[in-house]
């Protein structure tokens, strides 16, 4: 099976910008995506095929998360459950009889740490959630995870060290999440790549590749031997982020 995460960065925009060829190209069983910037209503998006699964941040222009799926799934389930954090439209699952997908856009931390103490709060409750999920089933979780876990994973890492997506506290929680079951499906595969997945609007830097890899892919330590490709899709423009790729034999 296929899977697909990109961060759209507003998807108004990035069917502007050649989504829909993009989404063809992939031909993914499961397309994700992150900060759709939409409310119920604002876009009609044909997908033939594909079931569409969306929840939306009830600020507007903010935040939100779809998955487009060509299966139907067996329940769907949006946020934590815990109103504190199902306010930004953050959290997709679906269930198959196999596994979850789970598609997340973890909150940014912001300029000068502003939301460092929430993050923290907030990553807290999302391992336990993906925990009492993995108590029943494999889990896949993808999305943007706002952190660049290792120096390998950025550009820059010695001046970022205590911005936001770098700081040793968010770095330390995704150690967490990892030592509780998960394994990061590209670097798995590619211990020594250098990738990016996200470069700043500013200083031109997609075109110096002075990028992040904050987009990932996660599955369950009990079926990490079932990924079979992990890739970051560079060539693919249309958001400040690219898509990232996992092919997994399940299902």
């Amino acid at each position: 099976m296929k899977f697909v995460s990109w961060n759209v960065n507003g998807l108004r925009a990035c069917v502007e910008k050649g989504f829909k060829e993009s989404f063809d190209a992939l031909d993914a069983d499961f397309f994700c995506i992150q900060e759709s910037k939409l409310q119920a209503g604002q876009i009609d998006l044909e997908l033939p095929g594909y079931h569409q699964y969306w929840n939306y941040a009830e600020k507007k222009g903010y935040s939100g998360t779809a998955i487009f799926a060509k299966q139907e799934p067996l329940a769907v389930s949006l946020g934590l459950g815990i109103e504190e954090h199902d306010k930004e439209g953050r959290v997709i699952c679906l269930e198959y009889p196999e596994f979850y997908l789970v598609t997340v856009y973890t909150p940014n931390s912001q300029d000068g740490l502003k939301r460092l103490d929430y993050r923290q709060t907030w990553e807290d409750a999302f391992r336990g959630y993906l925990l009492s999920l993995t108590e029943k089933k494999p889990v896949v979780a993808c999305g943007d995870l706002n952190v660049a876990h290792e120096e390998i994973d950025l550009k820059n890492p010695k001046t970022n060290r205590k911005n936001a997506g770098f700081t040793d506290e968010e770095r330390a929680k995704f150690t967490q999440l990892l030592a509780a079951g998960f394994t990061d499906s590209f670097r798995c595969l590619h211990p020594d790549a250098v990738e990016y997945s996200w470069w700043s609007y500013r200083f031109r830097a997609r075109e110096k590749n002075a990028g992040w890899r904050i987009d990932y892919f996660l599955v369950s330590d009990t079926i990490k031997e079932k990924i079979r490709e992990a890739s970051i899709h560079q060539e693919i423009f249309g958001s400040d982020h690219c898509p990232v790729e996992l092919v997994l034999d399940i299902g």
